[in-house]
Parts: C-alpha cells; structure tokens; sequence
C-alpha cells in the first residue's frame, strides 16, 4: 500500500521548498512532444533552405554512377567496395548536416523546458527498474494506458493528414516514372517539405496542449496535505513547542544571571507590588547610572526580597519604576531624561545614609 496521501486529501499548493526539492530529485515538468516537433520543424527548415542545393550535390556526385551503369566493374571484390564507398561518401554528406540540426533543435527544445541537473538519485541503481511486475505496472497502469490513448491519437491524427496529403500527390508520383531519374530527388524533396508543413502545423496544437497538460500534471503532483504543510514548516522554522521551550529556558537563565547582580545595586526603584528596577551606581566615579535588574509581579518581589536581605535601600516610587522599566534595558545607562528623577532618589539615599553614619559616630 503507497503512504503516498489520497488526492482528495492533497489541497494545498507545493511549497517554494517543496518544488525545489522535486527539482533536485529530476522530477521536471517535461513534455516529449516538444523535442519530436522541435526535430520535425528542424527537418522543415533545413528541406526548405539547405536541402536544395544539398539534394543538387548529391546526384551530381551519383550521376556518372547512373550514367555509366552499364561499364561499371564489379567483378571483384575491391571493384565493389570502392564503388560501396563511393555512395556512401555521398550519402553520409547528404545526410549528416541533417542529423546534427536535427539533434541540436531537440536538445534546445529539451534545454528550454528546464536546466539540465545532474541528478545522482535518476542513476543510482534500484532492483525496481528490472523489475517485471514493476514495468507490467507501469505500462498496463492508469499513467500507461494514458500515455498510449495520447500517442495513439496523435499517430491517428497525424497519420490521416499524412495519408490525405500523400493521396493528393499520386498523380505527381505517377508522372514521375516517365521523367529523367535525376529530377526524382527534387520531386521527393518538395514532396517532403509540404508533408512536413503540414505535419508540424497540425501536431502545434498537439505539443501546446502537451506542454500545458505536462506542467499542470506536475503541479498537480506535487501538491500536499495540510499536515504536510504543517511539517514542512516545523523543519524549516522549528518545531513551535521546543522553541518555545528554549525561549522559557534562556529566559531563566537570564532571570536568574540577572538577580545575581542586584547585591550590587545602589537602590531598587519600586511599585510596591508590580515594578521593581535596580540601578548601581558608584559615587564619585563619573558615568550614569546602570539599570542591573529589572522585573513585574513575582520577579519584582524576588528583586526587592534580595536588596532586604542584601541591605540595599528600596524606595517606592511608581511612576519612576514604571518608566524606568519601560524604557530602559538590563545592563544598560539611564538615558539623560532620567538623570533629574534619579539623581533626587540617590540625593535621598546618600542623605540618609550620611545621617546614620553621624548618627552612629555621636553614639560611639
């Protein structure tokens, strides 16, 4: 059973991602009939521009062959073979041109339709390509069946205007029995080139729809479930419940790295239940006050619970601590702003300090 999902079930679009991993797979939006029209306008084009002159050529280096049948020598071996040659020369000049402007117009015709990629998965050797009830599948399958119903018409619809054109060149073919054999290969030719325009008009409508056809089956294939979208993301964005894990675990790191340098604070900014900020600063050493700690609710709590026990003096002023906590972040100077606002709360707190030093310097 394939784990391939049900079409009915494949409803979204092929990702970016989805698409390119296809393509690196070799599976391309390729359309046969392109290359077979490609060759055949090829074919077209040289019969009717180079083939002339070509076709002149080639009798002319035959004609002392056809005229002089009759004295030829073959009564050995190298008689024949020299005369085998001969032909063949001539045939092979004929012909080549031909042959390599047929190639080049397919393999353009093939290059268009998608880069060529070297794909090491297309030629990794798999025990399913010799397999026989694997091929049986893929012929007398629903792809196979398609495949041959298309090129089944295609040979019928192309095979009747072959034959329909042929049948109204008889009277030429006929006439051509009582002419000098030489002039046949024009007549051949002329008759090849009409055959040919006519097949490469007809078969157009043929390879635009294969072409269409081809990419719309492509696309159609490659599109994906709702889960497979939903995996396709977690794999390139993360999975959503680790990363917000990991966010939760740097966040305590953070937290607790925090809370350690309250100890060093000169004063902890409070609202009384919600905002907690922390400033050091150190006196006489020029700069503007650091904000080391920062946090709301439980974190605020834990920031005044440590300067209590740390001794370190909290004042209460909210709309200070709000600001502060707003504005400013973790290991940072208050911005100038601030410096009024803050430099009255250290005035109270070296104030208040200065007094219990004399306070306790009249006790002793």
């Amino acid at each position: 059973m394939s784990d391939r999902p049900d079409a009915s079930e494949r409803t979204e679009e092929p990702t970016p991602k989805k698409i390119e991993d296809a393509l690196q797979k070799g599976q391309t939006p390729f359309s046969r009939e392109a290359p077979t029209f490609a060759s055949l306008l090829g074919l077209l084009v040289v019969l009717s521009i180079t083939a002339s002159d070509q076709t002149r050529i080639f009798v002319s280096s035959l004609s002392g062959i056809f005229g002089n049948a009759a004295t030829l020598d073959l009564s050995n071996g190298p008689d024949a073979t020299a005369l085998f040659l001969h032909v063949y020369r001539a045939s092979a000049i004929f012909v080549l041109p031909i042959v390599i402007l047929l190639a080049i117009f397919g393999v353009i015709a093939a290059l268009a339709q998608s880069p060529p990629r070297i794909v090491a998965e297309r030629i990794r050797p798999k025990l399913e390509r010799i397999s026989i009830v694997a091929g049986a599948k893929r012929i007398f399958g629903s792809q196979g069946v398609a495949e041959f119903l298309r090129s089944l018409f295609k040979f019928t619809v192309v095979g009747a205007i072959a034959i329909s054109l042929l049948m109204s060149e008889i009277p030429m073919v006929v006439r051509a029995v009582f002419v000098d054999p030489t002039l046949l290969p024009a007549q051949i030719l002329s008759i090849a080139v009409r055959l040919l325009a006519v097949v490469c008009t007809a078969t157009i409508v043929l390879v635009a729809t294969d072409l269409v056809w081809t990419r719309f089956k492509w696309r159609r294939d490659l599109k994906m479930t709702r889960r497979e979208v939903k995996d396709e993301l977690k794999q390139s964005e993360g999975d959503p419940i680790l990363k917000a894990r990991i966010r939760s675990a740097q966040k305590d790191r953070s937290r607790r790295r925090m809370l350690t340098a309250v100890p060093q604070a000169t004063v902890v900014i409070a609202n009384p239940t919600h905002f907690a900020v922390a400033l050091a600063y150190e006196r006489g050493a020029g700069g503007a006050p650091r904000l080391v700690a920062k946090g709301v609710d439980l974190v605020a709590l834990k920031i005044r619970e440590i300067a209590t026990a740390a001794e370190i003096p909290v004042v209460d002023n909210p709309p200070l601590a709000r600001a502060l906590y707003y504005a400013v972040e973790v290991d940072r100077s208050i911005p100038e702003d601030f410096y009024r606002a803050v430099a009255e709360v250290l005035y109270f707190i070296y104030e208040r300090n200065d007094a219990k030093k004399r306070q306790n310097s009249h006790s002793a």
